[in-house]
């Protein structure tokens, strides 16, 4: 089976494609014919050595699937052969099989194809833990995402609707807004034109919002905890402009608010219960049609060095996944 492999942390265009063996999934693994996986930016940073997690080299990046079970090892029950599936591997899906351990794994909902799955795990899962968990964000809230336009962004508008909250979504072009406008945001910024503090004590009638989502970074986030209400909580999720922003702590005493860290991740291995229930949720939305991925760029396999360029870029709106040409009819 084809596979791309990382043999040394270092520039993205040293990963190659190879042909790897098959391997038969062990007590509590299965083993997934992956038809699409998805491509995000925590996947750059480990190929390049900087991410929290560095997997034993050589290694099979990617960490979103889509797929269908193909092996099952001993007792796991709640995967059987031939079901599709959707999770999150930690690395691993930039290939055409994956032996995975089967707690990662979930049935997908019978409208999901492989294609929307491999970009739902991560994206979703991400933006449902921070604002269910960590901010708490309660029906008629007002809610502040920056780079809305991306995989993680776009979710958290929908998911923001979905809960009641009152969104505003925040990125650097028309386009973008426009796509994010599209997903349900109530109002939008363009904060390479406007002033973000200003826009928002204007829509917020000068009170500010009550939680900010930020998966990028940068100058923007001191910007935002400006402009966040009193008891505001700040979502840390991800650092995509490149730049890790230091919050002068006298903000946070002033207003009250609380800066907020976000790691899905470790949260779906601490609380499982947690998570499962909250797909549960997610499930029940998209069949409901409230949740409507994008998927903006599909590419094959081969191309992989290329998607990840364009993430990298900034370029992309909403998710570019890799597909393998692989299907299980």
């Amino acid at each position: 089976m084809r596979a791309v492999m990382c043999k040394a942390f270092g520039p993205l265009e040293d990963l190659v494609i190879e042909d790897r063996p098959t391997r038969e999934p062990g007590p509590g693994e299965v083993r997934v014919l992956i038809e699409a996986a998805g491509v995000n930016f925590p996947d750059t940073l480990m190929v390049e050595g900087k991410y929290q997690v560095k997997p034993p080299l050589p290694f099979t990046p990617g960490t979103e699937i889509g797929g269908v079970v193909q092996a099952v090892g001993e007792g796991v029950t709640h995967l059987a052969v031939g079901v599709p599936v959707t999770g999150m591997v930690g690395v691993g899906a930039f290939a055409e099989e994956a032996v995975v351990r089967a707690g990662r794994l979930m049935q997908r909902p019978a409208a999901m194809d492989a294609i929307t799955a491999a970009g739902f795990s991560m994206t979703y899962g991400t933006s449902m833990h921070a604002l269910r968990q960590r901010a708490q964000l309660r029906p008629g809230e007002t809610l502040l995402v920056l780079g809305a336009s991306g995989g993680v962004g776009l979710a958290a508008v929908e998911i923001g609707k979905a809960m009641g909250a009152t969104v505003i979504a925040a990125a650097s072009s028309a386009e973008k807004l426009d796509v994010a406008r599209k997903a349900g945001a109530d109002h939008v910024i363009d904060y390479t034109s406007e002033s973000l503090k200003d826009r928002v004590k204007e829509l917020t009638g000068g009170k500010g919002v009550d939680v900010v989502y930020d998966p990028v970074g940068g100058d923007r986030l001191e910007e935002a905890v400006r402009a966040t209400a009193w008891e505001g909580r700040i979502l840390v999720v991800g650092f995509a402009s490149g730049t890790i922003p230091r919050i002068p702590a006298n903000l946070l005493l002033l207003k009250g608010c609380s800066l907020v860290g976000v790691f899905f991740g470790t949260f779906a291995s601490v609380d499982p219960a947690a998570n499962e229930d909250n797909f549960r949720q997610l499930f029940v939305w998209f069949e409901e049609g409230r949740l409507k991925p994008l998927i903006s760029r599909t590419l094959d396999l081969a191309d992989t060095v290329e998607a990840l360029r364009l993430l990298t870029g900034r370029s992309a709106i909403g998710k570019i996944v890799l597909t393998t040409g692989q299907s299980a009819s």
